[in-house]
């Protein structure tokens, strides 16, 4: 049995917050079809650029709101939002590559809704798996790297029984629990600060289901975690 726990210490910051999850078992990951996947994320870059509208990047809600956010946690000097790298880039001119179908499939959601996106591989999750304050001392190697980089204490990650698995909420994910095209079951989530946007929130998180669904088989379910569901469980 595996949950997922967002524990009272991110409540406290973030009392209107949702962390959306689906749930995602029995897929298909190996699919390679990287014309529809790129045609998928130009779509998504296309949208994206709607929720650009101020001329100065900062000033723009979508960015703005998530600025302010990291400021009530420690985080690493220098460190944005997953949703802000992406629309940095799609606003720079430059395309959002592909990576894998699961990858590809979040990375189009979180630009068409310009909320942040992440996913992990269930099966690699070491006992429950945790948003909360780090205690500073998790182990976590992310991507292009061999050494451990540990979270400050105080940051909020998501976290299992092994160490870290993404820092600054949805900034820099492990390669331990990283989705690869061997995946099968996966954890996908979004993560929603600005209460005012529940309804696109609750679209973003309609659209993964069915995009995972459509073109990856298995099955998916939705979940919405509040400050008063504040777990739920991902197996049995």
């Amino acid at each position: 049995m595996k949950k997922f726990i967002v524990e009272d210490d991110f409540w406290e910051l973030f009392p209107q917050a949702r962390i959306g999850v689906v749930v995602c078992t029995g897929l298909d990951n190996s699919i390679r079809d990287d014309n529809k996947f790129k045609e998928l994320l130009s779509q998504a870059e296309i949208k994206a650029l709607t929720y650009l509208t101020e001329e100065q990047f900062s000033n723009n809600s979508v960015i703005k709101v998530w600025r302010d956010a990291y400021k009530k946690f420690r985080t690493k000097k220098g460190v944005r939002s997953s949703i802000e790298a992406l629309l940095k880039r799609v606003h720079s001119g430059n395309h959002i590559g592909n990576i894998n179908p699961l990858v590809d499939i979040y990375n189009s959601i979180s630009l068409s809704f310009a909320l942040p996106c992440g996913g992990e591989d269930i099966d690699k999750f070491a006992g429950n798996i945790r948003l909360t304050k780090a205690e500073g001392n998790e182990e976590f190697i992310t991507l292009g790297s061999d050494e451990s980089s540990s979270p400050y204490e105080s940051e909020l990650i998501y976290k299992d029984d092994d160490g870290a698995i993404c820092r600054c909420l949805n900034w820099r994910e492990s390669v331990r629990t990283m989705l690869t095209e061997s995946t099968k079951d996966a954890f996908m989530c979004v993560e929603l600060i600005d209460e005012s946007r529940y309804q696109e929130f609750e679209e973003a998180l309609n659209q993964l289901a069915y995009l995972i669904n459509k073109n990856l088989g298995g099955t998916t379910e939705i979940q919405i975690l509040s400050n008063v569901d504040k777990e739920i469980l991902l197996t049995e």
